[in-house]
């Protein structure tokens, strides 16, 4: 059975960052594309960044240049490095993995970010 857990969210200053993190459980992480998505309150939840296992990486156009995300395979582990952010990037941020033969998806339980004076 797959898991997936974040951490790492958090309140901070525009113009600040954060880390991000998702530790992934069980099967085998490099069949699995990994992403974050995020929703907002009243919003629909929406991809943030995507991440294969080849490290081929794709974002929402709102988050190029500001958001990196990266994968760590010996620790089955995956980043999502935000900067300069913005009050619009408040959300729950969520941890995404998506198995690249059946399709099967898998969620986690979601970590706050609150962009705030």
């Amino acid at each position: 059975q797959v898991q997936v857990v974040e951490s790492g969210g958090g309140l901070v200053q525009p113009g600040g960052s954060l880390r991000l993190s998702c530790v992934f459980y069980g099967s085998i992480f490099s069949l699995y594309i990994m992403g974050w998505y995020r929703q907002a309150p009243g919003k629909q939840r929406e991809l943030v960044a995507r991440v294969t296992d080849g490290s081929g990486t794709s974002y929402a156009d709102s988050m190029k240049g500001r958001f990196t995300i990266s994968r760590d395979h010996a620790n089955k582990m995956v980043y999502l490095q935000m900067n300069n952010l913005k009050p619009e990037d408040t959300a729950v941020y969520y941890c995404n993995a998506v198995h690249v033969r059946d399709g099967n998806e898998y969620w986690g339980q979601g970590t706050q970010v609150t962009v705030s004076e």
